[in-house]
This record gives C-alpha cells, structure tokens and sequence, in this order.
C-alpha cells in the first residue's frame, strides 16, 4: 500500500477549497445527506454502492490511501461508478451511481443538443468528453479534476489530450439542490473558468428543475440565467407535462466563438423537454 506521502492520483484535490466549496467536513451539507456512509471496508463499501437505490453516496474517512484503493478496485473490477469529487483534506469523497434515472436526467437533453448540432453541420466541430477524468489547467497545481455525466467541447478550440469542456450537465435526484449547487461551484472554479455553462438537473419526484449557470465576468462568479420547472398532469389522457418555459443555450459560450451562417443559440422548446419528461418519468 503506498503511503501517505505518495503522489496523490492525477486529479485528486488535496487543497482547502473556497468559500464556494466547503473545506471542512463540519460545513459540507452532504454531511447531512441520509447517503453519507464512513468508509470502514472496501467490502463494505461495494456492498453499499451495490444495494443502494440512489444515485449518489458521500463517503468520510476515504483518505489518499483509501481512495488510491477505491480507484484501483474500481478499474480492475470494471465497476461503472464514477468519481464526482474527492478532497483529501477533509477525506470527503462523492460517488455517483449511473441508475437509470439518473442516466436519463443528463442523456436525453445531451442527446437532443447533440441532434441541434448535427442539424446546423457541426457533428465534427464537438467532442464528447463524457466522464473522462481529467487534470487541472496550468496554475493549478494543487488543484485537480472530476468526473462529469455529459460534457462536451467545441473542436478544434478543445481539441488537446485532457481539456475541460465547455458544457457540463449535472443530474441528481438523491442529492439536494445545494449540494448541486456546490457541485456546479466547482466544476467552474477547478477548470479555472473554462466551464462557460453548467446545466442542473434536478428531480425530486414530482418536479423536475432545470438551471442553467453561467458566469459573469466581473466579478467572476456563477449566476442563474434560467429556471425552468416541469411537472407531471396524471389527470389527463394521455398523461401531459407542465413546461415553465424553454430552454436556450449560448452558442458563443459552448463553441467560444461567434454563430455562423445556419448557426445560431440551441433552443430546447416545450416538445422537446416534455419528451424530456416523459422518459425520465418512464425510469421512476
């Protein structure tokens, strides 16, 4: 086992974070999240992700050593979990468990701005960097990254091994929205601000909410630029859904330049998120 000294793995964040994301496990608000386990076995630990039916665990005590372990179980075993934070400061790690609810939360709407692309002629101006695992930009170098759900850049501006991207989606329906929140903090303050839109999707039920953020530049800091709610009509027949309103992402922000010819901002109208809704709901 290596110890404690040993070079933590290529995006680990060993650093006390800012006041956007807690540096403590006394101010961590997944602490108080019924899907806090303390690591006490690997066995355990499997044990837990496998009979769960949430689609997240956070997990104290996981320090460097245990989490190198954690990692090098998870390749060898093929597991698909993936690694949504860790911090070995506080040893919090957050596991995301890809059910199918969860999988449809972030798919389904990635899948449809995939087809906008594809219609404007960009299939081969985007790259898909999905989960990759991904290191931190120059000057940060105690800084590491994570593991998203969907997430894509525009090619050939993120055409390099091991670039952040410039659309992250991030799904839940186990975790609260304020430990969403922290999570889309972080996604724009690791990446050093190369993240330019993180797209919530929260489900809790009865109501799914979508929040697109964005960044303003002075002061650099996370604003919500759209809230969009969708809720479910069991009264009707067939079953109908209550949009709050249509989703518009910048095409400046994703592709960092300006639109072209047939290019323009991809727009998520009520069809499209009520056929968003009806295969979320089918995984319920």
């Amino acid at each position: 086992m290596a110890s404690s000294t040993s070079r933590p793995p290529p995006w680990v964040s060993p650093f006390a974070a800012s006041t956007s994301v807690s540096a403590s496990t006394r101010d961590d608000p997944a602490l108080d999240d019924p899907g806090t386990v303390q690591f006490t076995s690997m066995k355990a630990l499997l044990n837990t992700i496998d009979s769960t039916t949430r689609d997240s665990l956070t997990v104290t005590h996981v320090s460097l050593d245990r989490f190198t372990n954690i990692e090098r179980t998870r390749e060898k075993q093929r597991r698909k979990f993936r690694f949504r934070y860790y911090d070995s400061k506080s040893q919090i790690l957050i596991i995301t468990i890809p059910t199918g609810l969860h999988e449809q939360l972030h798919k389904v709407l990635y899948n449809e701005y995939l087809g906008q692309i594809h219609d404007m002629g960009l299939k081969k101006s985007w790259i898909d960097i999905a989960s990759t695992t991904l290191p931190p930009p120059q000057g940060h170098s105690r800084r590491r990254g994570k593991e998203g759900d969907s997430t894509g850049g525009p090619l050939p501006e993120r055409i390099t091994k091991c670039v952040w991207p410039t659309l992250v989606i991030v799904p839940g329906y186990s975790e609260s929205l304020r430990q969403l929140h922290m999570d889309m903090h972080r996604w724009f303050d690791i990446s050093n601000h190369e993240v330019k839109i993180v797209l919530l999707a929260k489900f809790d039920g009865t109501t799914i909410l979508l929040e697109k953020w964005e960044e303003e530049t002075q002061p650099l800091e996370p604003v919500l630029r759209q809230s969009i709610a969708i809720t479910r009509n069991t009264t009707t027949n067939p079953i109908s859904y209550n949009v709050t309103g249509a989703l518009v992402l910048s095409f400046r922000l994703l592709f960092l330049r300006d639109p072209g010819p047939g290019e323009g901002d991809f727009v998520f109208g009520v069809p499209e998120l009520e056929n968003y809704a009806e295969r979320v709901w089918f995984q319920v």
